[in-house]
């Protein structure tokens, strides 16, 4: 039975980090490259050196997207020894002045998708499998202009942790991966221009090479670096309707 890695949102940003890092780990025959720029996937199927590369163009904001994983895993039946789900956006600005389209659609891809694809890819998955949630550092605290994405990560780390217990018992392990600001498309896509303003962003890659080392070691979330964890500790004191106002300003 071949041993597979599955990495959702695989196109740029932190997805391409973890399937450059994951290439050679010991056991993984096939790393299914999932999203829809399917010439990014490709150029990122010539960089891996030993596994072999699969590319799954799919929209998996949609149902039609998602059965494109599903249908083939069960019908190739592998063994699921990493799964990342990465693929996720947010948006900046007053839940008001974003489209229906955006918010509706950071719920369906920040959530909706990653539970799905979780769920179908557990009967595949057994004693050592890892599944890697891609949370955020505002699952820990209200952010006005960002409302939905926020509410939307607070899901993704709450899961995780509590599917974490579930299936301790399997030797399964599940980590939420919680960065702050990271070197990658996504405050572009958030703030909708190039220029946003974000300084001192940190490394894809070494966010990555941590989520991944938390993941072996069975953490159940993961703040890879010290600001963040000393942010995601003092959002326990300050009052909420401080934190999402302070946050969004910052925004």
């Amino acid at each position: 039975m071949k041993q597979i890695a599955i990495v959702t949102g695989a196109s740029s940003g932190m997805g391409s980090d973890f399937a450059r890092q994951i290439d050679g780990r010991e056991g993984i025959d096939e790393i299914w490259l999932v999203a829809r720029r399917r010439a990014r996937l490709e150029s990122l199927a010539g960089e891996l050196k030993n596994a072999r590369a699969v590319i799954i163009e799919a929209d998996l904001s949609t149902d039609e997207g998602i059965s494109i994983i599903t249908a083939k895993l069960a019908a190739e039946k592998p063994s699921v020894r990493i799964l990342v789900n990465n693929a996720g956006y947010g948006k900046i600005g007053n839940f008001s002045d974003l489209s229906r389209g955006d918010n509706l659609g950071m719920v369906d891809l920040n959530v909706r998708t990653l539970t799905a694809l979780t769920y179908d890819a557990l009967p595949y998955m057994a004693t050592g499998s890892s599944i890697i949630q891609v949370a955020s550092l505002a699952a820990f605290l209200p952010i006005s202009t960002m409302a939905v994405y926020a509410a939307s990560k607070s899901y993704v780390l709450s899961f995780s942790e509590a599917l974490a217990v579930e299936l301790e018992a399997r030797g399964i392990s599940v980590t939420a991966l919680c960065p702050g600001p990271v070197a990658t498309e996504f405050f572009e896509i958030a703030a909708n221009k190039k220029d946003h303003g974000m300084k001192g962003l940190v490394p894809s890659s070494l966010v990555v090479s941590r989520a991944l080392k938390a993941a072996e070691k069975g953490k159940a979330a993961i703040l890879p670096t010290a600001i963040w964890k000393l942010t995601a500790f003092f959002t326990r004191f300050a009052p909420r309707k401080f934190l999402a106002r302070a946050a969004g300003r910052m925004m």
